[in-house]
C-alpha cells in the first residue's frame, strides 16, 4: 500500500483569469502559451491549419543553430538567384559566417539567407526541408508541413497552426543563441564585398517594454503572421497570431491581458521542499513553476505518494493537480542518514 500525503498550497494568491469575450483579438487564429510549463493561457482557433509565411524561419534558425558551425564562412551560390521578397541582398559567391546569416534571416527576414543556410546545413533545400519536418514531429507539431525554409507560398507552401508554432517557439527559446538573436534590435556585419547594418523588422521589440523577441511574416495568401515572446515578473509567454490585420497591437493587448490576470508561482521549490514521514526526510531534485489565476487557488493540490519499492533511488512521486487533473509529476527521494563510526569500527574497516 502507498502512503499518501496531501499538501494544500493555501498561500497562493493569484489574480483573475480572462476569457475570449474580454479581448479584442484581430487574428483568425491565435494562442498565448506559458514558455516554461507549456500551459495554454488563451487560444482562438489555435489548431486551425494556415499558411504561416516568414515565421517559418524560426524552424530554419533553430535547425541551423543545432546542426551548423556558426563560425564557418558560407558561400552564397546560385540558390540566391531565384529568391525574391525580403532579402539581405547577398551577392553571388559572397562569403558570410553562418551566425551572421542567421541574424540576417531573423532580423531582416532574408529569403536569400534562408536558402544559403539550407544548402550549408543539408546540402540542398529538399534535404533541409526533410530536416524541418523531422524536427516538427520530434517537437510534437502534428498539424505542420514544411515545403521550404523561407515561407514564400507562390510555388511551395508551409502550413501550420498557432498551437504548433507556439510549441516550436517554446522549444527554440531554450537555446541561448536563439534568444540572443531574436532579442537583437540592431546588428552590423562586414564581408569582403560590403558592410551591412540591419534593424529588426519585428517592430514590437523596442516598442513594447515586455517584448523579448519574435518573428513577423507576410504574404498576400497568408496575411500577416507574428510570433512574439514576452516577459514580466518571471512570467514568460509566447504569443502567436495568424492572418492578423493588426498584429502588433493585438500582441500587446493579449500580453497585457495575461500579465494583468496571471502570475507565475514556484509551486515546488527543491531548495525549500521539506517532507518528513515516520522520522524520514524526503526531497525532490526539480522545482516546478506554473501560472495561475485567482479562482484556481482552492483547486490546486500537491500529493506526495511513497512507493513500496525503490527504483533508481526514487521512492515516490509528488503530483501537482489542478481541478483534479495532474499537471506535473516530480520524482521523490529519501535522504539517507550517514551512520557515525566509532574508533573501533574504523580500525576493523
Amino acid at each position: 500500500m502507498k502512503k499518501v500525503l496531501v499538501i494544500l498550497l493555501l498561500f497562493l494568491i493569484p489574480l483573475n483569469v480572462f476569457g475570449k469575450e474580454d479581448t479584442f483579438d484581430t487574428a483568425k487564429s491565435s494562442i498565448v502559451m506559458d514558455l516554461d510549463s507549456g500551459r495554454i493561457l488563451y487560444e482562438n482557433n489555435s489548431h486551425e491549419k494556415r499558411l504561416i509565411a516568414s515565421i517559418t524561419k524560426i524552424m530554419t534558425c533553430i535547425i541551423a543553430l543545432e546542426e551548423g558551425d556558426l563560425n564557418k564562412e558560407v558561400t552564397a551560390g546560385d540558390e540566391i538567384l531565384k529568391m525574391y521578397g525580403t532579402s539581405i541582398y547577398l551577392e553571388l559567391n559572397e562569403k558570410m559566417k553562418l551566425i551572421d546569416l542567421l541574424y540576417g534571416l531573423m532580423l531582416r527576414s532574408g529569403n536569400d539567407a534562408s536558402v544559403v543556410i539550407a544548402k550549408e546545413i543539408a546540402g540542398n533545400e529538399e534535404k533541409f526541408v526533410e530536416m524541418m519536418n523531422k524536427k516538427a514531429k520530434e517537437i510534437g507539431m502534428k498539424d505542420t508541413t514544411f515545403n521550404n525554409p523561407h515561407g514564400l507560398d507562390e510555388e511551395t507552401k508551409n502550413y501550420s497552426t498557432a498551437y504548433d508554432m507556439a510549441l516550436l517557439t517554446k522549444y527554440a527559446y531554450q537555446n541561448k543563441t536563439y534568444r540572443k538573436i531574436t532579442n537583437t534590435e540592431k546588428y552590423s556585419v562586414k564581408t569582403d564585398n560590403k558592410s551591412y547594418l540591419w534593424y529588426n523588422r519585428m517592430k514590437l521589440l523596442g516598442d513594447y517594454e515586455y517584448c523579448t523577441g519574435g518573428k513577423n511574416g507576410y504574404t498576400p495568401s497568408a496575411g500577416k503572421t507574428l510570433v512574439t515572446t514576452n516577459e514580466k515578473d518571471d512570467l514568460e509567454i509566447v504569443i502567436v497570431s495568424l492572418y492578423d490585420n493588426d498584429e502588433y497591437n493585438n500582441h500587446e493587448t493579449l500580453a497585457e491581458e495575461i500579465f494583468s490576470n496571471y502570475k507565475n508561482y514556484n509551486i515546488l521549490n527543491k531548495k525549500k521542499f521539506n517532507l518528513n514521514i515516520d522520522n524520514k526526510k524526503y526531497y525532490i531534485k526539480r522545482s516546478f513553476s506554473y501560472p495561475l489565476a485567482n479562482e484556481e487557488k482552492d483547486n490546486l493540490k500537491v500529493l506526495a505518494s511513497i512507493d513500496d519499492e525503490i527504483i533508481k533511488g526514487k521512492v515516490g512521486t509528488v503530483k501537482v493537480t489542478l481541478n483534479n487533473k495532474v499537471i506535473k509529476k516530480v520524482p521523490l527521494y529519501i535522504k539517507e542518514e550517514k551512520k557515525k563510526e566509532n574508533i573501533f569500527t574504523k580500525i576493523f574497516s
